[in-house]
């Protein structure tokens, strides 16, 4: 039996290679793609995504994560959260369908009414896959997860290459999310040895609704907030400007949002099983929250400072709007891990009440944000979203605190250092822009003078996350290499 740091350090290391992995194949295709298609296209498929974000929201309802949390999971459980969950999802499907009209109509774009039709097909796929994926992570079985998602990143991304060289426009896009998901759907049930039966229970309804339910509107809460952005570009300004915001989206997508999955998905279930140790919890809580921000400040950070030349030498010249947007991304996404692992510690401790609470109060004070974006335009919005990040945070950790004894102050103490680290890495990096060279030698003279930096001031100052970083890395390493041998 594996102890719960090898469980832990196993999960990790396989839910990066997950994460990155995939980002890093799905990275080199969406070059491929953004070189053969238009801005326009991306924007297109923008103006829908709220729709089914939203619908998968409400198809999933919080119950992956009441069967993750849940001690004495019985097969009943899972059984009531499948035909829930496809129950939900033909319900929605149905509903985009006979809706899409009228959502064309709103964005003045007639393509839509077929686009969504046949992209809603989707919801169907991916809600069967929603009870075995959760019993996968409950597992803390994030290997096989990593197989499943690198094989269906290449194949789709494979389909929408060739759809795209063909000329097809935005449908190479709409078939690639398509693929995706099918294939994904079933190798998870070619893996997972979990099979449902006819059975549908009340009580286990209402004990996983019980607490999903909260979830469920968090969640919704949030989704609309995070892709209301698509909606206010996409009605207020060009289908060009919104493809420019989901391009430089999806490379800050690239470190922020897929450090903050690994993060979440590998804490949650470790976290939950150490929820009656407040001392262990607090412990364990401490060293995901600095190692997962020392990698987040340098890789934002750094990002941020060689955007222009990443985005100019990698998809070209006609993208070279969006790189304003990808460098104020990359500071308002920053803070994402640290939100996540503070709201998953509400979660681990049954407070489903106050996560909700918490994403009312944070998405009330988040108006502004969109006020200023459709009065003063993208960056202005861009910025106000940083502003309003570091808000929400003080927020999140606030009753953080009260549960586990770990105040804001001392977060923010603990994470300082490699606040400092991604600021000096940063400057070093965007100085490089002094020297006049030419974008490819500035790009591979950026990425020197960061990485030799970083790894200097992280030897030199011996940070306590760094070297738990090593630990983990060294970890797997030897347990690779007993393996082998």
């Amino acid at each position: 039996m594996e102890s719960l740091k090898e469980k832990t350090v196993n999960g990790l290391f396989w839910s990066f290679f997950d994460s990155f992995g995939k980002q890093f194949i799905s990275f080199f295709i969406g070059i491929i793609l953004a070189r053969l298609l238009e801005p326009s296209v991306y924007g297109i498929l923008g103006m829908i995504v709220v729709f089914i974000a939203i619908s998968g929201v409400f198809i999933s309802s919080g119950f992956g994560s009441a069967l993750i949390r849940k001690t004495n999971l019985t097969d009943t459980d899972c059984n009531t959260t499948f035909y829930f969950n496809i129950g939900v999802a033909i319900f929605f499907y149905f509903l985009l369908f006979f809706t899409s009209p009228f959502i064309a109509t709103f964005y003045r774009e007639p393509s839509l009414t077929l686009i969504i039709r046949v992209l809603g097909i989707v919801l169907l796929i991916n809600a069967a896959s929603i009870v075995q994926q959760s019993l996968l992570i409950k597992r803390i079985d994030f290997k096989t997860q990593s197989k499943i998602s690198i094989i269906r990143t290449i194949i789709s991304g494979g389909v929408g290459i060739i759809m795209a060289y063909r000329g097809f426009g935005v449908w190479s896009l709409v078939v690639q999310q398509l693929t995706g998901g099918f294939i994904g759907t079933t190798l998870l049930w070619y893996y997972n040895k979990w099979k449902p039966k006819w059975e549908f229970s009340i009580q286990s309804f209402k004990d996983l609704f019980g607490f999903g339910s909260k979830l469920l509107i968090s969640a919704l809460i949030d989704t609309i907030y995070n892709n209301l952005y698509y909606l206010i570009i996409g009605k207020f300004f060009s289908a060009a400007q919104l493809g420019f915001f989901t391009r430089a989206q999806g490379y800050s997508n690239l470190f922020s949002s897929n450090l903050t999955r690994v993060i979440e998905r590998v804490s949650y279930p470790v976290l939950s099983s150490i929820q009656e140790n407040p001392r262990a919890l607090r412990s364990g809580y401490r060293k995901i929250i600095k190692s997962s921000m020392l990698i987040s400040f340098a890789a934002m950070m750094g990002l941020a400072a060689c955007s222009e030349s990443l985005v100019i030498i990698l998809i070209g010249e006609k993208w070279a709007p969006c790189v304003p947007y990808l460098q104020l991304l990359c500071f308002s996404q920053m803070l994402y891990p640290l939100h996540a692992i503070n709201l998953n510690i509400l979660k681990v401790k049954g407070r489903s009440d106050l996560f909700l609470k918490l994403e009312i109060i944070k998405k009330c004070i988040s108006i502004p944000v969109i006020i200023v974006g459709i009065y003063l335009g993208i960056k202005a919005m861009l910025i106000a979203m940083i502003v309003n990040g570091c808000i929400a945070y003080l927020l999140n950790s606030y009753y953080t605190a009260s549960l586990i004894q770990y105040s804001t102050i001392s977060q923010l103490k603990d994470i300082t250092p490699s606040f400092l680290v991604g600021v000096a890495t940063c400057l070093a990096m965007w100085s490089v822009e002094l020297l006049m060279l030419s974008l490819v030698q500035q790009f591979i003279v950026q990425l020197l003078v960061g990485g030799i930096l970083l790894i200097f001031i992280l030897e030199i100052f011996k940070l306590h996350e760094y070297l738990e970083i090593k630990s983990i890395l060294h970890t797997y390493y030897r347990k690779v290499s007993f393996k082998r041998t």
